[in-house]
């Protein structure tokens, strides 16, 4: 065989090679994709919030984002639209309910208007710490709560701490309950937020999110109550100088999903969407205890004087509100979440 062939028997060899090799990538990839499904290689999920992007619930949510598309090999991405962009939390909810919106991440008392059982959440002094706070969400109640809301087109998906709620104000204090009254106070749109504030004295002001700042510093309200996380990256603590960690309530975040949008995808996506939830709730856990410890550092820097008041003061001062559901279905779940062990 003279030179020539040889080369060109080596060129031939070459180009079959490198045509096996495309053709076994473009084969891998057709598998994953029919391993995905026709429909979950175009899903794409908006997540809407009303947190800034540096909040530790924030990164959370990126986190399920990412996990889903790992998960997925990029069939399923979810968007992650942040400081109200989408709405505020009910308004997001009502476009959830309606399938214009996938996902949403709101507060459990946001919730109460669509889901009553969740204004349980909003009882003072409900938890007795972490341990139960965790056992009680990932336990039956908790589950429970979740699929509560599947009748009026919303599916929870899991939890998120929120830490608990403590009250921030401009000028005086709060240090005992007697401090609350005639104070007019930002609360969460939420019945149960309204009752706490009126059963210690004050006046609740309900107020969107994005728009607290200037009322605080407008004195349109003389302060609010918020976990450490919210309170400083709201950087609320430029205007509220006081935090009075009386910690009266611990309501979750919770992650939902249009129920309609949920039914109309493959078990498979659903599968990873669960797997990259449960993922997220595990990394959201550990960043919140650190994030939380950094937020009372930086504000304390930052000239804000931080106070804690006795918290059985508070407890006493709110059981009467405790005792009016009594015999009702919020009582009931009360009753049930302070037996968990």
């Amino acid at each position: 065989m003279d030179r020539k062939a040889v080369s060109f028997l080596f060129v031939g060899l070459i180009v079959g090679a490198l045509l096996a090799a495309t053709v076994f990538v473009s084969v891998v990839r057709r598998d994953r994709a029919a391993a995905a499904g026709d429909g979950a290689r175009r899903t794409i999920l908006k997540l809407g919030h009303v947190l800034d992007q540096s909040h530790p619930v924030h990164a959370a949510m990126e986190h399920m984002a990412k996990r889903v598309a790992e998960l997925s090999h990029g069939a399923v991405e979810i968007q992650v639209f942040p400081n109200g962009q989408l709405g505020s939390e009910p308004e997001c909810i009502e476009q959830l309910q309606r399938g214009a919106l996938a996902m949403v991440k709101t507060s459990a008392a946001a919730m109460e208007g669509f889901v009553p059982d969740m204004a349980v959440f909003g009882l003072p002094y409900l938890f007795r710490d972490d341990d139960h706070y965790w056992k009680v969400l990932e336990g039956p109640v908790g589950r429970e709560l979740l699929a509560a809301g599947e009748k009026v087109g919303v599916h929870g998906l899991c939890y998120y701490d929120s830490g608990s709620r403590s009250f921030y104000t401009v000028s005086k204090p709060i240090l005992t309950p007697a401090d609350v009254k005639e104070r007019k106070l930002r609360v969460l749109p939420s019945k149960m937020a309204r009752d706490l504030i009126a059963t210690l004295g004050g006046g609740p002001t309900p107020i969107p999110w994005g728009e607290l700042y200037t009322a605080l510093q407008q004195s349109m309200v003389d302060g609010a109550e918020n976990n450490p996380p919210s309170f400083y990256t709201s950087r609320h603590y430029e205007v509220a100088k006081h935090y009075s960690l009386d910690e009266h309530t611990r309501i979750p975040d919770v992650i939902i999903f249009s129920q309609s949008i949920w039914e109309g995808l493959t078990p498979e996506v659903r599968a990873w969407l669960n797997q990259a939830a449960a993922d997220s709730v595990k990394f959201q856990r550990a960043l919140w205890h650190e994030k939380t410890a950094e937020a009372l550092a930086a504000v304390q820097k930052a000239g804000v004087k931080i106070y804690y008041p006795d918290k059985a003061a508070f407890a006493a001062a709110t059981a009467p509100m405790l005792q009016s559901f009594a015999g009702t279905r919020i009582g009931e779940l009360a009753e049930r979440i302070r037996v968990v062990k």
